[in-house]
């Protein structure tokens, strides 16, 4: 099973849903960066359930415990090892589905590939795991601070409801986006969307959206052609995270309606000598390498698929039966799932950052003999 992520500042995650933790072993984040408990548990806090009204009820304080890999406030180059014990297990409430297959969850699947299936929560297949990836990526934050790379997401729709203005024309500071509980930068646009959500919610029914996410501060040069290109790795990095459906980087799929003469991207020198281009339809990288402008995506999740409404489905014996949703559920996860985008994006980068510092080695390896290195 596939539960590690990163080639170089690499995590493993484990735990399940209802089980006594969920956790995440960082391997290969380098030595003597600060290490910010207050920031990482602020992370957590932000994904963490029962936090508002449109999100579970499900009472989590999400604490983090350091085990390994931190001495007198710094990272050791060691292996980090980082734990949240679940509190607030209620696997009664998924008795009645224990030989059921839930319309739209991995329940069938499971079952099919592995013969097996921790029906509480979903155990593994549960939005839980998700807790280790926020405190991975908030380290991983932590190091590309010290580089100036700034990782911001925010919810730009919910439902219909679709914010029509460009991330350069919103307030992306974290006092706008963090000001409401639906994490979308627009005022007026955060209470329609409050408003939809807590009306589905009423009406025992869900609701999907779109997170976008803005990277800016990164050097030119990360991405490694042909097959781990920086969009590419992204895009396996956010579409692994569970709900998710769709991912599109720069223009995404609106370019399709331009002319090439409309979308490329004209090269300049500015007045302090950099290249840069007028227009930004790639979304910083090109032929998979980051080209120095701002890195742009969004990520589109698919309404939640547990719904507090009678569904028809089968058994294990292929028999008919009825699923009736039980259980504290997202009507909406976009609002939670702003912490978990910016996290993948911080691993990904973190990991680029590492693997560039290796090809610069390599360079200075190949222009010298090995007895001259020694």
């Amino acid at each position: 099973m596939s539960n590690s992520f990163g080639k170089i500042f690499r995590i493993t995650t484990f735990g399940e849903s209802h089980g006594k933790a969920v956790g995440v072993v960082i391997d290969g984040c380098p030595a003597g960066i600060a290490f910010d408990l207050a920031f990482i548990q602020k992370q957590m806090n932000r994904r963490r359930p029962g936090q508002s009204k449109i999100t579970t009820q499900r009472q989590e304080e999400d604490r983090i415990e350091v085990l390994s890999g931190i001495f007198e406030g710094y990272t050791q180059g060691t292996p980090i090892a980082l734990l949240v014990w679940n509190e607030d297990q209620r696997s009664k409430d998924y008795s009645h589905i224990a030989d059921k297959y839930r319309p739209s969850h991995a329940d069938y699947t499971w079952q099919l590939k592995y013969g097996t299936r921790d029906y509480r929560g979903g155990g593994r297949s549960s939005a839980r795991e998700t807790l280790a990836r926020v405190a991975a990526g908030a380290v991983a934050k932590l190091f590309l601070n010290h580089i100036g790379i700034r990782i911001t997401a925010y919810v730009s729709q919910v439902g219909a409801l679709k914010l029509q203005q460009h991330y350069s024309q919103l307030d992306l500071s974290e006092a706008a986006i963090e000001s409401n509980m639906v994490r979308c930068p627009d005022p007026a646009m955060a209470a329609q969307m409050i408003d939809l959500i807590d009306h589905t919610r009423k009406n025992r029914d869900t609701i999907g959206g779109v997170v976008s996410c803005v990277i800016s501060g990164v050097p030119v040069g990360l991405g490694e052609p042909v097959f781990d290109k920086l969009h590419a790795v992204l895009g396996k990095a956010m579409l692994s995270i569970n709900a998710v459906k769709g991912f599109e980087y720069g223009s995404g799929f609106e370019g399709v309606a331009m002319l090439g003469s409309q979308h490329n991207d004209i090269f300049y020198t500015d007045e302090k000598g950099r290249v840069r281009t007028r227009t930004n339809y790639s979304g910083g990288i090109q032929g998979g390498i980051s080209n120095g402008e701002d890195i742009y995506f969004r990520v589109a999740f698919k309404p939640v698929a547990t719904i507090m409404q009678d569904q028809p489905s089968i058994n294990q014996s292929g028999e008919q039966v009825v699923i009736s949703g039980k259980g504290r559920h997202d009507p909406c996860v976009v609002p939670r799932a702003v912490p978990i985008v910016e996290a993948m994006a911080a691993l990904v980068l973190a990991d680029f950052i590492l693997r560039n510092q290796v090809v610069k080695l390599n360079h200075i390896v190949s222009a010298y003999p090995v007895t001259t290195l020694l």
